[in-house]
């Protein structure tokens, strides 16, 4: 007798992983009690309705989705054993795009597509409960609200590093006040660009980096991540878990409800594209450039990939953050710093917004630089959208 299990897809296995995400999910409701956000749950069950009450929400209050994934950085959880960030990475991806626009992330729904829940009779249940303290984690740390999530087995559909492949994509729904989005016509010469600090890859960059290790370590194709580097290794370093910023921004310029701390006239979000793609996309409707005097070092572990690939400098900033995860351009610069430091961010500031249409120079500190003189300038896309 041929069974469903035997096609791959174990439904008792289903169940349980449901169960492990579903109660995950509501530690995170507690995040948004009291505020926009806050879910009504009329009976409490993992199949069971969740909402929120949007009635008494004033004229000018907009709403939206975005929705992303973790890429091919899960191959590095998959390859380190760890699964308990990732869900940082996919966090990061959606509610950092939110605060781009001016709106403030509230609640998160994702989809789980996995290879197969368990084999041989045995449930991969330490992984997925790994994948659950990330995911209470990351919601706490970008203040919204999981308010749903589905998992699907799709046996060889998903592929990837040892036994327990997945990948993980999600949907954010924003808020925002129509009076303080971000057009970026907001933005001015003399504006201070603030870099909040990154100390990884985030979710961007990772294919070309697994291409360097696989190419420079040949004889160590399958098992680069575990060579050595600094007091760990390699893949633990690429692994590092993406910053969330959007808590950070949204007490900046004050979400949906609150009151700014700062004046905000925009922010980029760095990740494909890097510093001259994303900073000129913001600046595009301004019709201004940027000089970036004072960037954040690029991470150790990015100078090691430029060095052992042959990244040039050019092409690093072009597909890493190098440094910065998140540029914030406002005119009251101390006061976005003292924001950032108290929600544990390190930040500085990077330089200034200059009256040169589509022009972004940065004061090179890639691997390749010798000389504090050296400068990058990129001319960005007019085309970018």
């Amino acid at each position: 007798m041929t069974t469903y299990a035997d096609s791959g897809v174990n439904i008792e296995f289903g169940d349980d992983v449901s169960k492990i995400l579903y109660n995950a999910a509501k530690e995170t409701w507690a995040n948004r009690k009291g505020r926009l956000g806050e879910l009504i749950v009329p009976f409490d069950d993992f199949s069971g309705v969740r909402a929120i009450d949007v009635s008494g929400l004033p004229k000018g209050t907009l709403m939206n989705l975005g929705f992303d994934g973790v890429g091919t950085k899960m191959e590095l959880a998959e390859r380190v054993g760890d699964h308990s960030t990732i869900a940082f990475d996919l966090f990061a991806m959606v509610c950092d795009d939110a605060v781009v626009r001016g709106a403030e992330p509230v609640l998160i729904g994702s989809i789980l597509d996995v290879n197969s829940l368990g084999r041989s009779g045995k449930p991969y249940l330490e992984e997925v409960t790994q994948l659950a303290i990330g995911y209470v984690a990351a919601a706490k740390a970008a203040n919204v609200a999981i308010v749903n999530g589905e998992v699907a087995e799709l046996g060889s559909r998903v592929q990837g590093y040892g036994p327990f492949n997945y990948n993980w994509g999600a949907a954010v729904v924003w808020f925002a006040r129509k009076e303080r989005l971000f057009t970026g016509k907001e933005i001015k010469p003399g504006d201070s660009l603030v870099g909040l600090r990154e100390d990884g890859f985030r979710s961007n960059g990772l294919s070309l980096v697994r291409k360097i290790m696989a190419q420079a370590h040949e004889k160590d194709t399958l098992e680069w991540h575990n060579l050595p580097y600094l007091e760990s290794s390699i893949g633990s370093y690429v692994l590092r878990p993406s910053r969330i910023y959007s808590a950070a921004v949204v007490d900046m310029f004050g979400g949906y409800e609150g009151e700014p701390k700062a004046e905000i006239h925009g922010v980029a979000h760095i990740t494909g594209g890097g510093l001259p793609g994303k900073l000129g996309r913001v600046l595009k409707h301004s019709g201004l450039g940027a000089l970036i005097s004072n960037p954040q070092a690029p991470p150790e572990i990015m100078r090691y990939c430029q060095e052992t690939g042959n990244v040039t400098d050019r092409e690093a900033y072009k597909t890493w953050n190098m440094g910065q995860g998140m540029v914030v351009i406002t005119p009251e610069p101390d006061k976005v710093m003292e924001v950032a430091w108290a929600h544990g961010i390190t930040s500085q500031r990077i330089g200034q917004v200059i009256e040169r249409k589509g022009v972004i120079r940065i004061r090179n500190k890639g691997f390749y630089s010798r000389e504090r003189s050296d400068v990058l300038e990129f001319i960005s896309d007019e085309n970018a959208v």
